[in-house]
C-alpha cells in the first residue's frame, strides 16, 4: 500500500543569496527607497601601509556632533570655576601693602572707598587684594597704579633704602619741637655721666679682689628669703591700684579707684596727706627718685604732679584715653605716661609741656619704665610686645616678642642690660639687651602678673605681683623662687621695693596695704657690729 511505503525526505534547496521580492500589487506602485544604515566609525591602530587605510571610513569631525544644552552649561560652569581658581591664585601671589595707612592710600588711589562700616584692617587688606585682581583681569591695574610706581621710583631715585627681601618698612616721622631737642641733649649728657659711673663701678667690683659679688648676692637673697609681714593697713574704701616708696623710704604713696591718692609715713603706715583732684579712678602713682614730688595717673585722661603737702603743682593734659602706668625719669625732670590711646608721652614737670608723643604699639600701651642711666625707655602693651626706645634719638631700637598675651609690667635691672616683663600669660620673661633675646621664662604665677620690680640697689632679686593674691620673690642669679608673700585676699595690683631692698609694699583689691620686712637684716648687722 502506498501508505506503508517508506518516504524519502528530500533536503530543501538552499535559499538564494537574495530572496525574491514579493510581488507588488499594481494598485500600490513601486516601494519607497530604503535609507542606508549608519555605520559607526571604526578606530584602527595605525599599523601597516597606507594602502590599508584606503578603504577605511573617514573619521568624523567635531562639527559632526551636536552638543546638548546640559553639556554646554556644564562646560561653562567648569570654565568659570577654573577662572575663579586662577584668580585666587593670582590674588595670593599679588603684593599687597601690609601697613594699614598704605592700604588706605592704595584704595584712595584706585578710587575705592577707604573703609567700609565695621571693616577691620585685615578685611580692608583682603578687599584691596580682590579689587587689584579684578582690575588686573580687566587690564586696568597698570594704568591705575602708574602713579604709585612713579612714587616708588622717585623714592628709589632719592636714595631711600629699599630691601629686596623682608617686610616693607613705612617710616613715620614728625618734626619735634625745640623743647624736645633741648630735652634730648640734656638727657644724653646726663645719661652719659650715669653710664660712665655705672661701668666704672662694675669694673672695680670685677677687678677688686676684696669684692665678692656672688657672696654679696647670696647675702641679699638670704635677707629677701626672710621677708615677713610687718604691717597691714586699710588704704581706702575702694580697691587700691598703685604704690610707690619715696627715694629715702620714709614715705609711701598709694592710689585707689576712689580717685584719691594718699601719703603714708613709714614704717608705722600713718596717713599724712590726701591728694584730691582727679575726676575718675586712679590707675597708678609714682614718687620722684630725687625729691618729694608725686605723680598720679587717672582714667580721666590726665596725670597730675603733687607736693607732699597735698598741693597740686602741674596737670598734664593731652591723652585721648585713660592712662595706665606712669613713671619718673631717673633725673626727676621728666615723667612718662602710658595710655589706652596707643601712645606713651614724655612730659616736662617744670613747664607741664608735652615733649614727645610716641606711637609704635598696635594696641593700648599699659606699662612704661626708664633705664637706670636715663638713656632708654621701655613700653609694653596689650599687643604682647615690649619695646625699647632711645630717648636721645627717638628711635625704637628693640622689640621683644615672646609673650602670647598682654604685657602689663616691666622693669630694668640696675646692671643696665636686663629687662623683666610680666604678662597676662602668667609668665615673667628676662630679656638681655645685649643679646637681644629672652634669657629666662619664669612660670611665676597661676594668674596674670600685674607688676614686676628689680631690687633697685644691685638687682640681686626680682619681685612679681599677681592676681592670684600672691607676690613672689626670685633670685636674679638663677631665677629660683626664694619667698612667697601670701596674705592678701584679692588681686594684687602693684608693689614697690625700698632702695635698700629691706622692705616691699603690696596693694590689692582687698583695699589693704601690706608691708613686708626683712627681719634678718637687723640680726646680721648686729653680728657685724659685734
Amino acid at each position: 500500500m502506498e501508505d506503508d511505503a517508506p518516504r524519502t525526505l528530500n533536503p530543501a534547496p538552499p535559499p538564494p543569496d537574495h530572496a525574491p521580492a514579493p510581488p507588488v500589487p499594481a494598485a500600490l506602485g513601486p516601494p519607497p527607497p530604503i535609507a542606508p544604515i549608519p555605520v559607526p566609525p571604526v578606530l584602527r591602530a595605525s599599523v601597516g601601509s597606507d594602502s590599508d587605510h584606503e578603504g577605511s571610513i573617514p573619521r568624523p569631525s567635531a562639527d559632526d556632533y551636536e552638543v546638548s544644552e546640559e553639556s554646554r552649561l556644564a562646560r561653562e560652569r567648569q570654565e568659570k570655576l577654573v577662572q575663579e581658581l586662577l584668580m585666587k591664585r593670582r590674588a595670593y601671589a599679588m603684593a599687597v601693602p601690609t601697613n594699614d595707612s598704605a592700604v588706605r592710600a592704595r584704595l584712595r588711589r584706585l578710587g575705592e572707598p577707604v573703609t567700609l562700616f565695621g571693616e577691620r584692617e585685615m578685611e580692608r587688606r583682603d578687599r584691596l587684594r580682590s579689587i587689584m585682581v579684578r582690575l588686573d583681569s580687566e587690564g586696568q591695574l597698570e594704568r591705575l597704579l602708574k602713579a604709585h610706581e612713579d612714587e616708588q621710583a622717585a623714592v628709589a631715585t632719592a636714595g631711600a633704602a629699599a630691601e629686596d627681601e623682608g617686610p616693607h618698612q613705612y617710616p613715620f616721622y614728625t618734626e619735634g619741637s625745640k623743647e624736645l631737642f633741648e630735652a634730648r641733649v640734656e638727657i644724653a649728657k646726663w645719661s652719659v655721666a650715669r653710664a660712665k659711673a655705672r661701668l666704672e663701678r662694675a669694673r672695680r667690683r670685677r677687678d677688686d679682689p676684696d669684692e665678692d659679688e656672688e657672696a654679696e648676692a647670696e647675702f641679699v637673697v638670704n635677707q629677701a628669703g626672710g621677708l615677713v609681714l610687718e604691717c597691714s593697713e586699710i588704704g581706702d574704701d575702694r580697691p587700691l591700684s598703685g604704690c610707690s616708696f619715696s627715694h629715702d623710704g620714709t614715705m609711701l604713696a598709694t592710689s585707689a579707684f576712689s580717685g584719691v591718692a594718699k601719703l603714708w609715713s613709714m614704717p608705722q603706715v600713718t596717713k599724712v596727706a590726701t591728694l584730691k583732684g582727679h575726676t575718675e579712678r586712679l590707675t597708678d602713682v609714682a614718687f620722684s627718685p630725687v625729691d618729694n614730688h608725686i605723680v598720679t595717673a587717672s582714667a580721666d585722661h590726665t596725670a597730675k604732679l603733687w607736693n607732699t603737702d597735698g598741693s597740686l603743682l602741674q596737670s598734664f593734659d593731652g591723652h585721648l584715653d585713660r592712662l595706665a602706668r606712669v613713671a619718673f625719669h631717673p633725673s626727676g625732670k621728666y615723667i612718662g605716661t602710658a595710655s589706652f590711646d596707643k601712645t606713651w608721652r614724655l612730659w616736662d614737670i617744670n613747664t607741664g609741656m608735652e615733649l614727645l608723643l610716641q606711637e609704635g604699639h598696635s594696641r593700648s600701651i599699659y606699662g612704661i619704665c626708664f633705664h637706670p642711666d636715663g638713656s632708654l625707655a621701655a613700653s609694653s602693651g596689650l599687643d604682647a610686645l615690649a619695646r625699647v626706645w632711645d630717648l636721645r634719638t627717638g628711635r625704637s631700637i628693640l622689640a621683644f616678642e615672646g609673650h602670647v598675651k598682654p604685657v602689663l609690667g616691666l622693669s630694668f635691672s640696675p646692671n643696665g642690660y636686663r629687662l623683666a616683663t610680666g604678662s597676662e600669660d602668667n609668665t615673667c620673661r628676662i630679656w638681655d639687651l645685649r643679646k637681644r633675646k629672652s634669657l629666662y621664662t619664669i612660670p611665676a604665677h597661676s594668674h596674670l602678673i600685674s607688676q614686676v620690680k628689680f631690687e633697685p640697689q644691685e638687682g640681686f632679686f626680682l619681685a612679681t605681683a599677681s592676681y592670684d593674691t600672691k607676690a613672689m620673690v626670685w633670685s636674679a642669679q638663677d631665677f629660683k623662687p626664694i619667698k612667697t608673700l601670701s596674705g592678701h585676699e584679692a588681686k594684687i595690683t602693684s608693689l614697690d621695693i625700698t632702695r635698700d631692698g629691706q622692705q616691699i609694699a603690696t596693694v590689692s583689691h582687698d583695699r589693704t596695704i601690706k608691708i613686708w620686712t626683712s627681719r634678718s637684716n637687723g640680726k646680721e648687722n648686729d653680728m657685724d657690729l659685734d
